[in-house]
């Protein structure tokens, strides 16, 4: 390659290698290296099960056709019912639903059938077609590199962007990482939303990594990937998510967030909203795999199905939340709900509601209310296993191990039906008490009979299917063993203590007090591997000495001093620059000054002349009068 690379700096990241010029052209990110790693963890466990799931489907679809009898043509044409019968007409709505799914059914084989019989035509096995995959806002082009040669049976990967100077870096680093990335990997210059729209149901995975919100990319997103296809999607703008800017979050995503300590899991149930709802306009509706929240950004991964009669169960997964805003109490009452028919077809109904009084039954103050929100299961546990599986067979190819191997441990251990979750620590502040350990809390949990995990989002959090007026009453048996003092009588705390607790909570410790990971003492949250690891600086931002907090003082001080000399070096050119203009102007001075003060003293000269002439002449005169005889 003709390029000098003196002016580059090499960044190495699995088997990728990229070219990063000196000034913050492209954006790079290393603090990201946790999202690349499980975003390859998860594309490796999709492609498998996408292998055997189509090779499941090809096989029955196989069978499907031999055993079709062969008949005449007229035992296939449904005889017309008289008056139109054969139609809707006099069919429940339930009945229609049956239909039109068993409808779909019978076009979805007929379509592949022609495809098996055509592969069973003596052809040999059915080969199945490498997946594509598309990421959209592409940058200096790491992750699809990355996709490209770590990623096994992945086929085309296409890396876009609608930047110049980063096309022009992506292309660069295809060609620095050989014949393997240029076989795979293509840049264009596009807009993301544009090519999209322009390849509908093409793409097996479609990655959305954007700078900020992806709010603008989902409705093309869900058109582009095909069906079952997989869609991962990262939000940044975590101020927005969590309740920093409650309107701004309605604007972007349709969901108002509410600010408690459950924050960031409700970021991931909003953005998964978001994307059910955009996937809806299509019929189509999602299934989440994994969501995570990690450092400063949230990622899911969800797949994409379509389905018409499918899509009619989103009302059932999605729930609005009330937030007590005395103490931790919080609700969620569900959009919609099913009532099932005589004939075992399900009708679809608004939800019951409120499910809270105008007061907080515990302590009677008012609620907020958020949302909507993704209250379905966010994680499929099989899925997990499978993919912490794979990266504990290969930790030698994830940089990132330990992280995301301890996040995958969390999330396999959390309660999958649970939504959001309670902090002891924000209980106890309530009510102005020392805290339980989280093992005897976690036991009297599950000594009152129900289920109890931790969550990933928060090492204090907890998620439990137990109801809000066992958990005050756990608390109330804690505060009658350890007093608190005296609070005034209108603070919430006050109020819950002045109720007796029904329940006799048992603090004996639990079996299953501890998780599998807790009891072979397996890090689950671990800190960041540097200091000021955080989102960095984006593309074409001049970095000063406000930037210390998220690079550091010695980068900021190498890149100003950098920074520094080239401005000494051109002010040392301009002073030079100076001094030639100096002299010059010196010359021009001393020259004129020169001219001035010979034409000065011939002036003077000749004044004086005159004068001293004059002068002369008077007292010439004078002495001559005085000379003179008398009369």
């Amino acid at each position: 390659m003709s390029m000098d690379l003196s002016d580059f700096t090499i960044v190495k990241e699995g088997e990728a290698e990229i070219l990063m010029h000196a000034k913050n052209e492209v954006f790079y990110n290393k603090s990201q290296v946790n999202n690349r790693d499980i975003s390859i963890a998860v594309l490796r466990t999709f492609i498998a099960k996408q292998k055997e799931e189509r090779e499941a489907k090809l096989s029955k679809r196989r069978k499907a056709v031999t055993k079709v009898p062969e008949k005449d043509a007229s035992e296939h044409v449904p005889e017309e019912a008289p008056n139109g019968s054969a139609g809707n007409g006099g069919v429940s709505n339930g009945d229609c639903e049956m239909q039109e799914k068993a409808h779909d059914e019978e076009d979805e084989a007929c379509a592949v059938s022609e495809e098996v019989v055509k592969a069973t035509e003596g052809k040999g096995p059915v080969v199945v077609k490498a997946p594509k995959v598309l990421e959209a806002l592409s940058a200096s082009g790491l992750r699809a590199l990355r996709y490209a040669r770590e990623v096994e049976g992945i086929g085309q990967v296409v890396a876009l962007d609608n930047d110049k100077v980063s096309v022009e870096a992506c292309r660069r680093n295809i060609k620095f990482n050989g014949s393997v990335a240029c076989k795979k990997v293509e840049s264009h210059l596009a807009d993301a939303r544009v090519y999209m729209l322009t390849h509908p149901n093409e793409f097996d995975v479609v990655d959305l990594d954007p700078y900020g919100s992806p709010s603008v990319f989902l409705d093309s997103a869900v058109q582009s990937v095909v069906d079952g296809g997989l869609l991962m999607c990262t939000a940044t703008d975590m101020a927005v998510l969590c309740g920093g800017n409650g309107e701004v979050c309605y604007s972007k995503y349709g969901s108002y967030p509410l600010r408690g300590k459950y924050c960031h899991e409700m970021a991931l149930r909003i953005l998964l909203a978001s994307i059910e709802s955009h996937a809806n306009r299509y019929k189509r509706y999602i299934v989440p795999v994994l969501s995570v929240q990690m450092n400063f950004y949230i990622r899911v991964f969800v797949r994409v199905y379509s389905s018409a009669s499918a899509m009619k169960n989103t009302p059932l997964k999605l729930s609005y939340v009330y937030q007590c805003t005395g103490c931790d109490s919080f609700h969620l009452q569900p959009i919609g709900r099913t009532m099932s028919k005589s004939n075992n077809n399900l009708r679809y109904l608004p939800g019951y509601g409120p499910v809270v009084p105008q007061e907080c039954s515990d302590c009677g103050k008012k609620f907020n209310m958020g949302g909507p929100i993704w209250s379905a299961p966010i994680h499929d546990q099989e899925w997990v296993a499978s993919i912490l599986t794979g990266v504990k067979s290969m930790k030698d190819r994830y940089p990132a191990y330990d992280r995301i191997s301890a996040i995958l441990t969390t999330i396999s251990e959390e309660l999958p039906d649970v939504p959001l979750f309670l902090s002891l620590h924000n209980l106890c502040a309530t009510l102005k008490c020392t805290s339980p350990s989280a093992v005897m809390f976690r036991s009297a949990v599950i000594n009152a009979g129900y289920r109890i995990s931790g969550t990933h989002v928060n090492p204090l959090g907890l998620k439990s299917d137990a109801p809000m007026d066992v958990i005050w009453d756990i608390m109330r048996c804690w505060v009658k063993n350890h007093p608190v003092k005296a609070q005034p009588p209108e603070q919430p705390g006050s109020v819950i203590l002045s109720k007796e607790p029904v329940l006799q909570a048992n603090f004996a410790r639990a079996v299953a007090s501890l998780s599998k990971a807790q009891a072979k003492k397996i890090a689950r949250f671990l800190p960041n591997p540097e200091r000021h690891w955080g989102p960095k600086l984006r593309a074409g931002r001049q970095i000063t000495s406000k930037h210390i907090s998220l690079l550091g003082a010695d980068v900021v001080n190498n890149l100003l001093n950098q920074e520094d000399g080239e401005q000494h070096d051109t002010k040392n050119n301009l002073n030079h620059e100076d001094g030639e203009q100096h002299d010059a102007k010196n010359n021009l001075l001393n020259q004129e000054d020169g001219d001035q003060h010979d034409a000065k003293s011939n002036l003077l000269n000749h004044e004086d002349g005159e004068q001293h002439d004059a002068k002369r002449q008077k007292t010439e005169e004078k002495v001559d009068e005085n000379h003179e005889p008398a009369s």
